[in-house]
């Protein structure tokens, strides 16, 4: 995979996939030990393009990279030409001139990364573009279900959410279903795509106990409440209320399920504040193997043949 672009969970094949969780498993091991830092990027350049605000996704990589013995630049928008109504193509072949190893690329306009990636000559790896794909994200979550279940084959998964408008949810749906697991999503009517089911291939619910009967995992999603309230439910009680997630609800899962969340959580909105915080909550989990996780896509998309 070096020199290969890692734009979208819909573009990886299953050995793909596999490939990238058993190299995030084998680096799961140096973020155990006393020294957290290995030789394998020395001398690689990897720059974080960040558009968005971001805390997990942009300090994972940063982490990662630096885990590897990566130079790594975070891009600052505010302070760069960009502000100087530089376009993004301007930028993208300026930061091309300085030969890095791997560009990772978050923006709010979905196809940003892929259009990048024609002109780059280095991997662009997609860190979340708009409501299309978010791919890292979905691996982690893949890497911790196997993490936690020893398996993903055979595994019922349920995302509670706004499922029309979520990188998250999508890059998920395609994840888990090429892995062999049976995926449905829920949430309020104008939270699902019309035709979710034809075009993704999952089962949707509007009923949430329906939805999570018997499910292995249950992953809620991020109610973006800057921009949905009014607009898509009453209101954030009344979501709660119908959607959210609590012990109560949860009973209707499997004795054993595991909650999962991308965050950040609004707490006592999509999940109970207990939940958020004890078991069978894995979402500290989720974040410490998103640094294993990108650890494996740098490495592989920058690496050297030899390593």
């Amino acid at each position: 995979m070096i020199g290969r672009d890692i734009l979208g969970i819909e573009d990886l094949s299953r050995e793909d996939i596999d490939t990238i969780l058993e190299t995030a498993e084998r680096m799961q091991e140096i973020g155990n030990r006393e020294v957290k830092k290995v030789p394998t990027l020395r001398g690689r350049t990897v720059i974080n393009l960040f558009f968005e605000p971001s805390t997990r996704t942009q300090t994972s990589f940063e982490i990662a990279g630096k885990r590897l013995a990566a130079d790594v630049v975070n891009f600052s928008v505010s302070g760069s030409s960009v502000s100087k109504r530089e376009t993004l193509l301007d930028t993208a072949k300026t930061l091309d001139a300085m030969d890095p190893d791997a560009v990772v690329v978050r923006h709010k306009v979905a196809g940003v990364p892929h259009r990048l990636a024609k002109v780059l000559k280095a991997p662009v790896i997609n860190a979340g573009d708009g409501a299309h794909e978010h791919p890292s994200q979905a691996l982690l979550d893949m890497l911790t279900v196997r993490e936690q279940k020893g398996r993903i084959e055979g595994l019922t998964i349920t995302i509670i959410g706004d499922i029309a408008h979520s990188r998250v949810a999508r890059s998920n749906i395609y994840g888990f279903k090429k892995l062999g697991a049976e995926v449905r999503v829920a949430g309020p009517p104008t939270m699902l795509p019309a035709d979710v089911e034809k075009s993704l291939g999952v089962k949707a619910y509007t009923n949430l106990a329906e939805a999570i009967e018997g499910a292995d995992v249950v992953m809620a999603l991020r109610i973006q409440m800057e921009r949905l309230e009014g607009a898509c439910f009453p209101s954030v009680r009344e979501y709660a209320a119908t959607f959210g997630l609590d012990r109560a609800k949860l009973r209707y899962a499997k004795e054993d399920a595991i909650v999962m969340h991308p965050g950040p959580v609004n707490r006592g909105v999509e999940l109970s504040h207990d939940l958020a915080d004890d078991r069978p909550s894995v979402i500290l989990d989720q974040v410490r193997n998103g640094v294993a996780l990108r650890m494996a896509l740098l490495y592989l998309v920058a690496g050297r043949g030899g390593h």
